[in-house]
């Protein structure tokens, strides 16, 4: 009911504000902001593009309508006190269906109508660790995700270190399948089949591989210190052929680890390279399939020259190191904020990188814009409504898992 391109709309979090800002791709302008959640976490998209569910730290969902002659909140509930998670039915034949949000606390996920956030079915996830097997009171929800391969959202229980395949078939007789992988369960996205779903165990210093086709858990790989993938970037190594790779929080390097188990079975499940970037706290690494480009930011990094810029490296030519682009400097903001460069997100046709430059509420903060072709500034969007950016989606990646 709108003339919005809304398969290149963008919903950026704006943090402290409590708010999102839905910005058109093309003309770069905000079309809208509505009230969300404090301290928006991430928006997912429902299968069939219609849908915007965002979520809050303080688990607020709010479901917006991007069909409207203007989009709007439609449905908002608060499915606990604190929460990070939520996400949609993407099987065929449940499109649109359920939305499933996890929550901090209660330690619990909760199953809802898709189009109204009813709650449908609430679970608990307390039980047993996967390490010392002892009672653990209040495992929080993590990452989910939808599968692909069959009715079922894909569920991590942080500290008990498990995985839980949530069967969405038969909500009244509910099977979930436990798989047991490591402690400290965090963000994590699926390889570029969508077959695989990559999620870190943060303090354990691991990647666990569900397959989310046979619902087992495929490898457990050892990698740098704190990985923090985001959802991950997936590429095709010109060696080792398709690989998923996680950037880390507590070192400099960037693991990539082989996902073609039937035409690499040699690499599948391993790290194949160990890549180094600019440093320690990173929060997000990213690319897309029609990019030769790997980003990898460091917001995190107590250094002002590390956190202020991004990381690019050509993937086809790794060993090359990587170029830094001084995001913050493009901003062009005088005034003394942190200037934190956070999240790549691609547009829709992967020619276009947006990045934010995130500073403190009271402070200027910007999105930047690069052509991901010649890694030259773009543009830049500025305005005061624009508090404390992090996270951006954009509609059609988001929709489609492309990352």
């Amino acid at each position: 009911m709108n003339n919005l391109d809304l398969a290149n709309l963008f919903s950026v979090t704006l943090r402290d504000s409590g708010e999102i800002a839905l910005i058109d791709g093309a003309s770069k302008k905000i079309v809208k902001i509505l009230k969300t959640g404090y301290a928006v976490h991430i928006s997912r998209m429902s299968k069939s593009g219609r849908y915007l569910y965002v979520i809050g730290r303080d688990a607020r969902i709010n479901l917006i309508d991007l069909w409207m002659p203007e989009p709007t909140n439609v449905a908002e509930i608060k499915v606990g006190l604190e929460a990070r998670s939520v996400e949609t039915s993407k099987y065929k034949g449940f499109e649109d269906k359920y939305a499933i949000a996890g929550s901090y606390w209660p330690p619990q996920f909760v199953i809802m109508e898709g189009d109204t956030l009813k709650p449908l079915k609430i679970e608990s996830t307390r039980g047993m660790t996967v390490d010392t097997q002892e009672y653990h009171p209040e495992p929080r929800v993590a990452s989910i995700v939808g599968s692909h391969y069959n009715p079922e959202f894909i569920v991590s229980a942080k500290e008990t270190g498990k995985i839980l395949v949530v069967n969405y078939q038969d909500l009244n007789n509910l099977k979930v399948t436990s798989i047991n992988a490591a402690r400290f369960l965090h963000d994590g996205g699926f390889d570029s089949t969508g077959r695989y779903f990559m999620v870190a165990a943060n303090a354990s210093n691991k990647i666990g591989v569900v397959d989310t086709k046979e619902d087992k858990l495929a490898a457990l790989i050892d990698v740098g210190k704190i990985p923090h993938p985001g959802r991950g970037a997936n590429f095709v190594h010109p060696k080792f052929g398709p690989v998923w790779a996680t950037s880390h929080l507590g070192d400099e390097t960037v693991s990539l680890i082989g996902t073609d188990p039937k035409k690499h079975k040699d690499n599948a499940w391993k790290v194949v390279q160990t890549i180094k970037a600019q440093g320690g706290g990173s929060l997000f690494i990213k690319t897309h399939p029609k990019s030769k480009n790997l980003w990898v930011d460091t917001p995190l990094n107590p250094e002002a020259n590390v956190s202020q810029s991004i990381a690019v490296f050509d993937i086809n030519n790794l060993e090359k190191g990587f170029e830094v682009l001084p995001i913050g400097e493009w901003a062009g903001i005088k005034d003394d904020g942190a200037k934190r460069i956070v999240q790549p997100e691609y547009n829709k046709a992967g020619d276009e990188v947006w990045f934010s430059v995130w500073s403190a509420k009271d402070k200027i903060s910007a999105l930047v814009v690069v052509d991901d072709k010649t890694r030259k500034l773009k543009a830049v969007i500025k305005d005061p409504k624009l508090i404390t950016p992090t996270g951006k989606f954009n509609v059609h990646n988001t929709q489609h898992d492309v990352y």
